[in-house]
């Protein structure tokens, strides 16, 4: 019988300061003067700098959209509990705690819960483009606008619904290792 492996630590270099390429010194440290360090999935992201530019990018025009941060932590956390997604449940969580988010409040946004009616209306839907890989039923949509989702809040949730499967998957395929307090979005 084979020897058990060690787990490593990533599957793909999460790239140093000193290896990253120009772009992505320069990406690194515009990064660090936002919150003061690179976290790595960011340092997975360097092996392209144009991927990491890309991922920046869309999350600063997200930024300008109409939900709040609260908001999109929020998408992000109902999209890493669906995909399984242990690093973005972590980096998510800490930073909604950072938003002063409770944390039962943050648990049950990982399961696609919230107290609050317009986020909760935001997390059903968010969850159904998720598992239908954005294919929804008619009664999907209906549910949403009458929950009292715009066409452009609609909009705006698949937008960052896709923008952290981006994340996801780029962690799925490097198991990136988790910077912050680990969240496991699975029990077993």
């Amino acid at each position: 019988m084979a020897p058990k492996k060690e787990k490593q630590m990533s599957r793909l270099p999460q790239i140093t300061d000193d290896a990253a390429a120009p772009a992505a010194k320069e990406l690194f440290g515009a990064i660090k003067s936002k919150i003061g360090a690179v976290p790595n999935l960011y340092r997975v992201m360097a092996n392209e700098p144009a991927v990491l530019a890309a991922n920046l990018g869309l999350g600063e025009a997200l930024g300008k959209g109409s939900f709040d941060q609260k908001t999109r932590e929020a998408i992000a956390l109902v999209t890493a509990g669906a995909n399984h997604c242990d690093y973005c449940a972590s980096a998510h969580t800490a930073i909604s705690k950072s938003l002063k988010v409770d944390e039962t409040e943050i648990a049950a946004r990982l399961r696609g819960e919230s107290g609050d009616p317009k986020i909760q209306a935001i997390l059903t839907f968010a969850r159904a483009v998720v598992d239908a890989r954005g294919f929804v039923a008619d009664a999907d949509l209906a549910a949403a606008r009458e929950a009292g989702l715009t066409d452009g809040e609609i909009v705006e949730t698949v937008a960052n619904v896709v923008a952290n499967i981006f994340t996801n998957y780029i962690n799925h395929v490097a198991d990136t290792e988790i910077d912050f307090p680990v969240v496991r979005t699975q029990t077993n």
